[in-house]
Order: structure tokens, then sequence, then C-alpha cells
């Protein structure tokens, strides 16, 4: 039980934790939520679009978010850091814009104003990855929970769970700490998840990912195309060894061969 394999979720984990204490410290959790009405109508604050994602409001959602995108790192683990990192970044911007934008244009218009607020935090890519969780993880096994004391049977009410209902139980808590602007946001990424997976969004984002480096990639591709190298070059050094070597001894020692650097080596001497 640990981030093995998934740089990109103890990343994801350690910077929401981070960004909340120091939101709380610096006292600047305002600058993190949305008010239709005040931050975009009276102060023109539309950066706020890019910026209500970073931090919770709270240390109990900062709690449970941790805790679901640590039961998601099964999809890095599929997919690998790269295509991991690649999704997150593009539902990070679809989200960062279509949620306010309904906010503003549909939301608060037909409800008069009464909808008028969006929260903090970054529960609109949880609930993208949580899509993609739903339709790549099967589940392991099912239960059934009856709703009546007497004796169970087939026919008896029940409802039923799977190993995955918890972690699904643990994600809607994000989306109704504070509805219905966290309900809205939970919904905009569940659907974004839904269509990236399908391929319903422009292929330039479907299929776009971010260069080796940001995962560490090039590193690892460097120390293996070295590691090729290194093996290439013992492999050719031995067998040169054994072919030009074979008729040439140690002094002092005839059932030894020389190899190629101690050649070389001697190549050397006797030319100075």
């Amino acid at each position: 039980m640990s981030f093995t394999n998934a740089p990109v979720t103890r990343t994801l984990v350690l910077g929401i934790v981070a960004m909340s204490i120091a939101a709380s410290l610096l006292d600047i959790k305002h600058y993190f939520y949305i008010s239709v009405g005040t931050h975009f109508w009276r102060y023109r604050q539309f950066w706020r679009i890019f910026a209500y994602q970073l931090s919770y409001a709270n240390s109990v959602e900062v709690l449970f978010a941790s805790m679901t995108l640590y039961n998601l790192r099964s999809i890095e683990q599929l997919w690998g850091s790269r295509k991991y990192a690649s999704f997150i970044l593009v539902t990070s911007l679809l989200t960062a814009v279509i949620p306010p934008l309904l906010l503003t244009v549909l939301l608060r218009p037909l409800s008069f104003g009464a909808v008028d607020f969006l929260p903090s935090g970054p529960t609109p890519i949880i609930f993208a990855i949580l899509a993609q969780y739903h339709a790549l993880v099967p589940h392991t096994y099912k239960y059934k929970v009856a709703l009546s004391t007497r004796a169970p049977s087939d026919d008896a009410a029940a409802l039923t769970f799977s190993d995955k209902s918890s972690r699904y139980l643990i994600a809607l808590q994000l989306a109704l700490f504070q509805w219905p602007g966290s309900l809205l946001g939970a919904s905009v990424g569940w659907v974004v998840g839904y269509l990236w997976r399908n391929e319903m969004l422009p292929g330039a984002l479907t299929q776009w990912r971010v260069p080796g480096w940001v995962v560490g990639m090039r590193t690892q591709k460097r120390s293996g195309e070295f590691e090729g190298l290194q093996r290439r070059l013992e492999g050719e050094g031995s067998s040169t060894g054994v072919t030009s070597g074979a008729q040439v001894a140690v002094e002092g020692d005839p059932n030894r061969r020389r190899t190629m650097g101690q050649q070389l080596l001697d190549e050397v001497r006797g030319a100075f």
C-alpha cells in the first residue's frame, strides 16, 4: 500500500495538502472560491477561474480528497505517468472554464441569483479520474445489505454493493460538502472524464502528451541507453580480447590471457 509507480498521484496529494496548509497560514483562503456576482461582475476577477482548483477551504475536504486520490492511484499505474499527467492537465484546463461558465450563464440566471457560489478545490479533476476508475477497474466481489430484519432470502429487499463502493462514497462526500456548487464541479468533472475516455473531445486534447522529462522519462531513457551502450562495448571488448589475446600470454602465467585494455596499454607504453 504505497505510491509505487504513481509519482504523479503522490505529487497531487502532497500538493493539495501543502497548498491548503499554506492558504491557512497565509490567510488567503478567500482568493480561491468564486462568487459570480461579487468576483466577476463587480471586481472583474476572472483570474479566479484558474485559481479556484488549487486549494480546499477546510481540512475535512483535504482529507477526503487525499484519500480519494490515493484510492485512484491504480489509474496511473495502468496508464503510466506520462499519459496520466497529460490527462490531469487537459482535465484541469477544461474543468477550470466549464463550471464557472455554466454557473454564470445558466444556473445563476435560472435561480435568480440564488446559486452564485463555486467552492474551491480540485473536486472536478478528482471526479474526472473517478470516471476512468469506474470504466477501467473491475470490482472484485459484491455483497448485499438487507433492508429488513427478517430471515434473508433471494427475494428480500437489499442493497447490492461491491468492493469499490466505499471509494465512491468517499468521493461522493466531496460532491456534497458545499453543494450545489461542489455538485456542479463534480458533475462536470465526471462528464469531462467520460468524454475524454470515449474520445469525444477534440483529437488534439486526447492525443496530446506532456514532454517525457516532466515525469522523468528522459532521465530513465538516457540511463537505459547508457546501460545498453555499456553492455555492448563490454561485449565487443570481451570478444575482441578473446580473439586477439588468444595468441599472447601474460609473462609468468601462460594460461592467463590479456584483455584488450591491457594490450592497448602495452602499445601506448611501447610508443613512448
